[in-house]
C-alpha cells in the first residue's frame, strides 16, 4: 500500500488544490484512494470526497487521543492514503508541536510530500528545504511539488539548485495557471456543494497535477507496510436499541458534516433521511431533526421563500421534536439573519436573530463543560471537560433574559461568550461543532434522547385514550 501526508511550508501553498488533483489523477488511473484531512475542517474534505470518490476522514490531535487517531485512519485505509495537512508541516498550537502535521506524520509513519509556493524563489528554495530537514531528523521529506511556477525557466533553474544543494527529489512542478484556483469565502475554499461546476472543476485540477506530477515517482516514494491499528478508545457507553429516523439537511446551505458523526448516529440505530431546506415543502416523515453547519446567509432569501418548510419545522420543534443544530443549522432556525443589509425571515423556533459581522466572532476550539440542564441521557461516567471547535461571523441577539443553556464555555466564545448550546423544547442549538471521538458520544446520545422522547409520547399517549370517556 501507499501513505503519504501532503504539507506545505505555510499555508496557502496550494497543498488542498495539489491534494484535490493527485486523488483525482489517482483514481483516474483505477486506483482507490482514501483521503483524509488533519484538524477541524468540513470544506476541503468534501472537495477531497469528491475528488476521490470515497468519504474524507478527519484527523486531530488535539481533540482525539492517538489511540483513536490511528484506529481511524487504518479503519478506513485503502489502496493509497492521502492524508491533506493544514497550516504549515510544524505549525501547530503546541510549542512542543505535539499536535502539528509533523507530529501526525510520526505517528502514522507517513513520508511527508512537500508543497512549496515558489513565486520569487531561486536559490533560496535551498535553506528552506534543508532547514525543514534537520528541524526534525525523524521526519521523511520523501519529495517536494513546486508550485506557483513562473515559466519553464523558473523551474529548471529551481530543479539545479535543489539537485545542487539538497538529496530531497523534486516529483511535481506546477505553473501558474488561473484556471485551477477555487473560489475562496471565510473558511478556505467554496464549499464544493455549493459549486455546479464542482465536478468539472475537479477533473480539470485532476488533469493538469496528473501532467506536473509524476505520479509513479510518488507512488515508489510513498509505498509502506499497512499500520497495525490499536482498539478505538471511542466506544461509546450507550446501547443501540430500536431504530430512529432522522431528519438530516443536505443540500447548497447545509453540508458540514463528519463522516465519522454520521456512520457514529447510523451505529447508535438512526436511519438519516434526507431532506432539502431549499426546496423540499416539508420535512420528510421522520423522529428527530439534524441541521449542520454551512453558509445559510449565502442562500437566506432562498431559504426564507420556502415558508411552508419553515413553518412545518417550527411546528415540529414547537411540538416537542427532538432536534440538533450547529452553528449554521442554529442560524436558520432562529427569527431572521442580517446579511449585507438585507434582513430573511428564518424558521422562528428561536427566539433570537443572528447578524453577520465582517471578522470571526468565534474561531478555534472550544472547551466545554456540561451544565445539569443539558437534557441528552449521561453515559455513567460524563465527561468533564467536552473538547470540540467554531468558526463563526455571526452572532445571535436579542435572546430572552431567561434563556436556558447546556453548556459552560470554557475557551471559545459559543452564544454568549460564556453560554452555549440553547435548549429550546426538546431542541440543542449551539455554535459549537461536537464530534463523536475520544468520549463525547454526542450522536449515540442524541439517538437515545430521540428513543427516550418517543417512549414518553408513547406513554403520555395511552395515558390519554385511558381517560378518554
Amino acid at each position: 500500500m501507499n501513505r503519504m501526508l501532503i504539507s506545505a511550508a505555510h499555508k496557502s501553498s496550494g497543498k488542498t488544490l495539489v491534494s484535490i488533483g493527485l486523488c483525482a489523477a489517482l483514481r483516474a488511473r483505477g486506483w482507490r484512494v482514501q483521503p483524509y484531512k488533519k484538524g477541524p475542517d468540513y470544506i476541503d474534505p468534501m472537495w477531497l470526497s469528491q475528488a476521490a470518490g470515497r468519504q474524507c476522514r478527519n484527523l486531530d490531535l488535539y481533540l482525539m487521543n492517538d489511540d483513536d487517531v490511528v484506529a481511524t485512519y487504518a479503519r478506513h485505509s485503502s489502496e493509497i492514503d492521502l492524508v491533506e495537512g493544514n497550516k504549515g508541516l510544524y505549525d501547530g498550537l503546541s510549542l512542543d508541536g505535539s499536535n502539528s502535521n509533523a507530529a501526525l506524520a510520526k505517528l502514522l509513519d507517513l513520508p511527508v510530500v512537500l508543497v512549496i509556493d515558489a513565486r520569487g524563489m531561486t536559490r533560496g528554495i535551498a535553506p528552506l528545504i534543508l532547514g525543514y530537514q534537520a528541524f526534525d531528523k525523524d521526519i521523511q521529506i520523501a519529495g517536494v511539488i513546486l508550485n506557483q511556477l513562473g515559466g519553464s525557466r523558473h523551474e529548471s533553474k529551481l530543479r539545479e539548485v535543489i539537485a545542487h544543494y539538497t538529496d530531497v527529489p523534486v516529483i511535481g512542478a506546477i505553473q501558474h495557471d488561473e484556471r485551477l484556483s477555487l473560489i475562496e469565502r471565510h473558511l478556505g475554499l467554496m464549499p464544493s456543494n455549493e459549486s455546479p461546476s464542482a465536478q468539472a472543476k475537479i477533473q480539470q485540477i485532476g488533469e493538469a497535477i496528473g501532467e506536473q506530477v509524476d505520479l509513479d515517482a510518488l507512488l515508489a516514494l510513498s509505498g509502506k507496510m499497512p499500520l497495525k491499528a490499536p482498539m478505538s478508545a471511542a466506544a461509546s457507553p450507550l446501547p443501540a436499541s430500536a431504530k430512529v429516523r432522522i431528519g438530516i439537511a443536505h443540500d447548497r446551505a447545509f453540508g458540514f458534516y463528519y463522516a465519522d458523526d454520521l456512520d457514529a448516529l447510523e451505529a447508535a440505530g438512526a436511519t438519516l433521511i434526507p431532506f432539502d431546506t431549499l426546496n423540499d415543502p416539508s420535512l420528510p416523515d421522520v423522529d428527530a431533526i439534524y441541521i449542520g453547519g454551512g453558509f445559510p446567509e449565502t442562500c437566506a432569501a432562498e431559504l426564507a421563500a420556502n415558508s411552508s418548510l419553515r413553518t412545518a419545522i417550527r411546528c415540529a420543534i414547537a411540538d416537542g421534536m427532538p432536534a440538533y443544530a450547529e452553528c449554521g443549522g442554529l442560524m436558520y432556525l432562529s427569527r431572521s439573519i442580517t446579511y449585507e443589509g438585507h434582513r430573511h425571515a428564518m424558521v422562528g423556533a428561536i427566539p433570537g436573530d443572528v447578524l453577520m459581522h465582517g471578522r470571526p466572532v468565534g474561531r478555534g476550539y472550544v472547551h466545554l463543560e456540561e451544565d445539569a440542564a443539558h437534557p441528552w441521557p449521561r453515559p455513567s461516567a460524563p465527561v468533564k471537560l467536552i473538547k470540540a471547535h467554531e468558526f463563526h461571523y455571526s452572532s445571535l441577539e436579542n435572546l430572552p433574559a431567561d434563556a436556558r443553556f447546556a453548556y459552560h464555555v470554557r475557551r471559545g466564545c459559543g452564544i454568549t461568550g460564556n453560554r452555549d448550546g440553547l435548549i429550546i423544547n426538546n431542541l440543542l442549538a449551539s455554535y459549537t461543532h461536537l464530534r463523536t471521538i475520544g468520549s463525547c458520544y454526542w450522536a449515540t446520545r442524541f439517538v437515545a434522547f430521540i428513543r427516550q422522547q418517543i417512549q414518553l409520547s408513547r406513554i403520555e399517549s395511552s395515558s390519554l385514550i385511558e381517560k378518554a370517556p
